[in-house]
């Protein structure tokens, strides 16, 4: 299981990464720091999907909130989005340390 979280975790924050030097290049050509949101990103690559996603979390019990969080998500920066849960996955992933301290003898 760990070698799966890492496995994923490795590519979204390498999907992160691109996306991350898609916005530099971007503002490098417009002298001003430009931030591709998620949504955005989104509405390029399959508008249909995102409507579908919405029509979704419109027939769920908390529709009003999961909206909100939704919309709220879309607007933040797409490298932020998916990077973190890719840090997070790949932290999980990782192996467990055995030693914490180690006793100068040993080093």
């Amino acid at each position: 299981m760990r070698i799966a979280l890492r496995i994923v975790g490795t590519w979204l924050i390498g999907l992160a990464l691109v996306l991350l030097v898609i916005d530099g290049t971007k503002s490098l050509a417009a002298n001003a720091a430009v931030m591709t949101s998620l949504g955005d990103i989104w509405l390029q690559i399959h508008a249909q999907s995102l409507d579908s996603v919405r029509e979704f979390f419109h027939s769920r019990f908390f529709a009003n909130l999961l909206d909100r969080v939704f919309d709220a998500l879309l607007t933040y920066p797409a490298f932020a989005v998916i990077g973190v849960p890719g840090i997070v996955l790949a932290l999980l992933g990782r192996k467990p340390r055995r030693e914490r301290f180690l006793r100068t003898d040993d080093i």
